[in-house]
């Protein structure tokens, strides 16, 4: 079935440009020119991905990302002229999945959008494997692995795609150290950059998700020189004795 991909920029061309290419892949293409617009896009079509600039009237790219990922959990891709590693950051802390900095190659777009896609989709449509345990818990957390959502003794904790890629790594091995670039090829399927802190603003994200805000992290644990581990069942039998 087609896909359905939101446009949101005020630039007419460059809606066009990058509705022409798309099309040409037989995606359905939705336009927005200012940020109320591509809101209201959102809540009435279902939006399969969503291609965001920040600087647009009226609800810039980075309000319109929090207020959507307050409700959705779509694909969303920032597609910016500001282009300096604080944008970056920020957009990624905010929610976004991926960032792509103007001027662009269109084919690079629609190659990324291709990439958020399947990660999103097609990744859950392959070829049958053994199913793990529906739910795995540890301490006060349970994720379910088939609805996709943790649970914090018993209260659901909205987390987005990204987050739910990063924690389910973790708890599908808990005691065992991550390196940044691992934890970066799991949650975003690409090359680790070197220099990158995405991943560093994604564990900071997920830490004020299901940690204790008024203690150290006992779940997501930093382990100096190497990565980063996430707490095993034992930790928490240990506490209770």
């Amino acid at each position: 079935m087609s896909k359905t991909i939101l446009i949101a920029d005020d630039e007419r061309e460059i809606v066009e440009l990058l509705k022409l290419f798309l099309e040409r892949e037989r995606y359905e293409v939705i336009e927005a020119y200012d940020g109320e617009q591509a809101w209201a896009c959102i809540r009435e079509h279902r939006i399969d991905l969503a291609v965001v600039d920040i600087m647009m009237p009226k609800l810039d790219g980075y309000q319109l990302i929090k207020r959507l990922r307050a409700d959705y959990k779509l694909p969303v891709i920032i597609l910016s002229a500001k282009n300096r590693d604080s944008d970056k950051i920020l957009g990624l802390g905010l929610g976004a999945d991926d960032f792509i900095a103007k001027p662009f190659n269109p084919l690079e777009v629609v190659a990324r959008i291709q990439a958020q896609l399947r990660r999103a989709f097609d990744f859950n449509e392959s070829e049958p494997k053994p199913e793990p345990a529906s739910r795995t818990t540890i301490g006060l957390l349970t994720l379910d692995h088939h609805a996709c959502v943790v649970y914090r003794n018993g209260i659901e904790i909205p987390l987005t795609s990204l987050e739910y890629k990063l924690l389910n790594t973790f708890m599908l091995a808990p005691g065992r150290i991550f390196t940044k670039q691992q934890l970066f090829e799991q949650a975003w399927s690409e090359t680790y950059w070197e220099d990158d802190n995405s991943i560093m603003v994604l564990i900071s994200r997920l830490r004020d998700k299901i940690e204790d805000p008024q203690g150290a992290p006992i779940f997501i644990k930093t382990v100096r020189g190497l990565g980063y581990k996430f707490a095993t069942k034992d930790d928490f039998v240990e506490k209770n004795k």
